[in-house]
């Protein structure tokens, strides 16, 4: 149960800055699931709504959209297969269900998506109120803080798709934070020689620990005539820089496809050379959230095949959020947590 009416949490209130507040505990709807709180990780997404480079961010909101909890109380109304005591990953979109998008499977382009700790109250607080939909019971080999990396991983599932690896395939991914690790883990154990570009020595080196075929700086790349079939046959980029992205691009062998995965400034333009893209045949994507991702997400943690758990390299309490901020916004480690239930 519950243990008190208020707690703290971390919200955006003004550009450029996190604040620590105390909040009410969420009242609970019809449809809707408690969640305390285990693990909520901090995210370049969040460092976006700091800045105010989220348009559709909302001033105010308690942040944290990739965590996870146990499932506190059940609302008498809502209807599911969840119990009391579970522990779940929780996808932050929540889409309106009645739109052209989500008649057409197509949910995560919905224009009327709300998105948990990014428009609506999320989960960097010890508790958070969600719809039932929204959480996945994640197997029990899965614990707290792993299960939090499950909305980021069925973010990069749904690249990978984009991407089309097949076995063989020479791939390049551009940046070794966690959203390029995750995309190594997954193309690497999917049968694809992968090369990781990153500037970080020890990023590099973590690259090696995920099935990296090789790992170099930004300086070492070198490309050829792609024309003649250099370069790679796909290239995701991780970073959301609008010189990666033009890179990306060079990079792609004709008939290759680049996949753009970070997330750049709103107003950025990377300069195109139509002839290039024409001449190469090339095929340019991008990505958008994690639609149908969550379920394999939580699977594929279950399953244990990558050691996801070392993307994990710092973990906070609520109290030390200013601490965790710090060390994210660093760039010193991987992937920072913060456990709101810890006291």
């Amino acid at each position: 149960m519950v243990s008190a009416n208020n707690m703290k949490a971390a919200y955006w209130e003004t550009k450029g800055k996190i604040n620590m507040i105390d909040r009410e505990v969420p009242e609970l709807k019809p449809g809707e699931v408690m969640i305390r709180v285990t693990s909520s990780g901090l995210c370049g997404t969040d460092l976006h709504i700091c800045h105010g480079e989220t348009p559709h961010a909302t001033p105010e909101v308690t942040i944290g959209h990739e965590f996870a909890g146990y499932v506190e109380i059940i609302h008498p109304d809502t209807k599911t297969t969840l119990t009391v005591g579970q522990l779940c990953s929780i996808d932050p979109n929540c889409p309106c269900h009645a739109c052209t998008f989500c008649r057409n499977k197509k949910y995560h382009l919905c224009p009327y998506l709300s998105c948990i700790g990014v428009s609506v109250n999320g989960g960097m607080a010890k508790y958070v109120a969600v719809p039932a939909s929204a959480a996945f019971a994640v197997p029990s080999t899965v614990g707290p803080e792993l299960a939090s990396l499950a909305e980021p991983l069925s973010c990069v599932i749904h690249a990978v798709d984009m991407g089309s690896i097949k076995s063989g395939d020479k791939v390049l991914i551009m940046g070794a934070g966690p959203i390029g690790l995750m995309t190594l883990g997954l193309c690497s154990t999917g049968g694809a020689s992968v090369t990781v570009v990153e500037p970080s020595e020890m990023r590099r080196g973590r690259a090696i620990e995920f099935g990296a075929s090789n790992a170099i700086s930004p300086d070492e790349l070198e490309i050829g005539d792609p024309c003649m079939g250099d370069g790679y046959d796909v290239v995701f980029e991780c970073v959301g820089r609008p010189e990666t992205m033009e890179s990306a691009i060079n990079c792609a062998k004709a008939g290759g496809t680049v996949v753009w995965v970070g997330v750049a400034k709103p107003g950025v333009t990377v300069p195109v050379s139509p002839f290039d893209v024409y001449r190469r045949e090339l095929t340019i994507k991008s990505t958008y959230t994690n639609p149908f991702g969550m379920e394999r997400a939580v699977k594929i943690l279950g399953e244990g095949k990558v050691n996801w758990n070392a993307l994990i390299t710092h973990t906070f309490t609520l109290d030390e959020f200013d601490k965790a901020w710090e060390v994210f916004t660093s760039g010193t480690g991987l992937k920072v947590c913060v456990r709101p239930s810890l006291e």
